[in-house]
């Protein structure tokens, strides 16, 4: 018998088991940033390329039409201007994503912070929620906090995933660790599919393309990257060039002709 999880996985990840997503969750954390200021204008140009799915909030999702991408509703929040920025609480249900037609759910969970308990248990109560409706659940899980030397650090980076995974998360989102060899140990001691986040800040567009394909190198079931998208020049060209990475395995050199062979400086 096939779950609704496995139907709701096959919205997100191609037949190969792979996926781009493009997160556009930030609104609640940082405001109406450069290339969210219209959500259904971005939103119409990645329907145009391969991209897999977007995550975005509960008000966006009644509010924009996705048809063509997978919809994860991301159910955590909290914002630059509080007093405890890093502090990620739920702000909506895996109910209330089921209403909105939610392919999945995302939490954030910032591992190392002082909230860090609150995160681990709402993570946790997350889970069973997705298990009784049968909805995916993505657990986005990024070392940060006073005992930690550096988000990208390989032993934190890898504890982080696998404690994504032993909660109940379906697919986890992380740091890319800097090396093939580094984050290959990551993916092989996390028993569910993991994606990068945007990684180490790359100094020019094919060093961030080079990124993305050594993570996939070490076995990186896609990526979930939103401002090297949505802010680039021409978004729906750098999501195809992603994608054309994750599902057909092009080099950096062939994503860059995609872009139109400019090698121009990354985003923050």
């Amino acid at each position: 018998m096939v779950s609704g999880k496995v139907r709701r996985l096959s919205r997100i990840f191609s037949e190969g088991g792979k996926t781009v997503i493009v997160p556009m969750d930030h609104g609640t954390t940082s405001g109406p940033i450069k290339g969210l200021e219209d959500m259904q204008k971005i939103i119409d140009l990645l329907k145009k390329t391969p991209t897999n799915a977007v995550v975005i909030h509960k008000g966006i999702a009644e509010r924009v039409d996705t048809t063509g991408l997978g919809l994860i509703v991301h159910l955590s929040a909290s914002t630059t201007l509080g007093p405890s920025p890093n502090w990620k609480v739920c702000v909506t249900s895996v109910e209330e994503a089921v209403r909105l037609g939610a392919d999945a759910v995302s939490v954030h969970v910032n591992v190392g912070d002082e909230h860090e308990p609150d995160m681990l248990a709402k993570l946790g109560e997350v889970a069973d929620e997705c298990d009784a409706w049968g909805v995916p659940l993505l657990a986005m899980m990024y070392p940060r906090g006073p005992k930690i030397p550096s988000e990208h650090d390989p032993e934190c980076v890898k504890h982080a995933a696998r404690l994504g995974a032993e909660l109940g998360a379906d697919v986890v989102k992380t740091n890319y660790t800097g090396s093939v060899e580094s984050f290959r140990e990551v993916v092989r001691s996390c028993p569910v599919p993991v994606v990068i986040a945007g990684g180490p800040k790359a100094p020019t567009v094919e060093g961030f393309l080079r990124m993305v394909c050594d993570a996939m190198k070490a076995g990186a079931a896609g990526v979930s990257i939103g401002r090297n998208v949505f802010q680039a020049e021409n978004p729906a060209k750098m999501a195809t060039a992603l994608s054309a990475i994750v599902h057909e395995g092009a080099s950096a050199e062939r994503a860059l002709e995609i872009l139109g062979g400019r090698d121009e400086r990354t985003l923050d």
